[in-house]
């Protein structure tokens, strides 16, 4: 049987692409990495049909802005903090000497972007493009700015990952090396996250799992087709809604209670702590009567880390530590 203990810790191939996109599928072209021959630099222009929206990229984006942490996280990781020219709407903080300009806490306006002058702007969803957000993709095309969302938050029929793998993201970090002239940092990036994934060793006994991302009278937890489903797949955990055909789901705590998890997934960010989470948990007398709530069965995952991106194989390491620490 596991044992108690309440832990808060936080966390710490491109090898070929079919660039010729027009009319390509919703999937990230997946990478092959057995043609030797492949070009180490990528060929422009590129035609790329994202997330329904057909973009043309006439070269190496040299002025990016990007918005949410999953986007400046993947081109920090391929070593482009140079080509940053503001990042906006960070979940969390960037890595340790990291200089570049935060222009944003939340999404920047059409205005604040083209300020600063970009050729490109990458966006973790596709809702920071709009007439209220960072500005419409075809309106930012007409001032000479291409638009890119990550594939992963693709919502549209026949777009959207159903269900997100790590194939799927693996793939989308391919596609960046291409779009991005940076093929060969995302062919080391993709061996490094592929050798620690297959090292992560799941637990035993697949542990009920609740994934509470956020939520004081109605939680909202990780359903069965996003990335809190990957993550926990990877562990080794059973999410209590892996029936809810979506990433993230409204749930009511009645199902909460029935379901009786072992183990509370917790998403930690300044504006909506582990530790807030905990207090609703233990103020509410229904949830507070949850073993996991009793005990103290919690994994803590810096949110950051929970939206499709470099760092889900981190948040799995993470989460399979903390959980053989409650003892499993």
């Amino acid at each position: 049987m596991p044992h108690s203990r309440h832990i808060s810790v936080p966390l710490a191939a491109a090898s070929v692409i079919a660039l010729a996109l027009t009319g390509c599928t919703s999937q990230p072209v997946e990478s092959d990495e057995t043609d030797a021959t492949a070009p180490a630099t990528s060929e422009y222009p590129l035609t790329i049909d994202n997330c329904g929206t057909e973009i043309t990229i006439d070269g190496a984006p040299q002025r990016i802005v990007t918005i949410k942490s999953s986007t400046a996280e993947l081109l920090l990781a391929l070593g482009l903090e140079e080509r940053l020219v503001g990042v906006a709407a960070l979940d969390g903080p960037l890595p340790d000497e990291t200089e570049v300009d935060i222009v944003s806490d939340s999404v920047p306006g059409q205005e604040a972007v083209l300020a600063l002058e970009p050729d490109f702007v990458f966006a973790g969803w596709e809702s920071n493009f709009s007439a209220e957000g960072a500005g419409e993709r075809e309106r930012l095309e007409e001032f000479g700015v291409e638009t890119y969302v990550a594939p992963a938050a693709c919502k549209r029929d026949g777009y959207m990952p159903d269900p997100l793998t790590f194939e799927f993201v693996f793939d989308s970090i391919a596609e960046a090396g291409v779009i991005f002239d940076a093929r060969e940092a995302a062919d080391e990036l993709l061996t490094e996250q592929r050798a620690a994934l297959e090292s992560v060793e799941p637990v035993d006994d697949a542990p009920s799992a609740l994934w509470y991302s956020s939520g004081r009278a109605t939680p909202y937890v990780g359903a069965g087709i996003g990335s809190p489903q990957m993550i926990m797949d990877a562990a080794g955990l059973d999410n209590i809604f892996a029936d809810i055909d979506d990433s993230w789901s409204s749930v009511s705590w009645e199902t909460v209670v029935a379901a009786n998890p072992e183990v509370i997934v917790l998403v930690d960010s300044d504006w909506n702590t582990a530790e807030s989470k905990i207090a609703v948990l233990e103020e509410n007398p229904a949830t507070a009567a949850l073993d996991a709530v009793r005990e103290g069965r919690y994994v803590v995952l810096p949110f950051a880390a929970t939206e499709a991106g470099v760092r889900n194989v981190e948040a799995v390491t993470s989460a399979v530590e903390q959980l053989r620490e409650l003892g499993w």
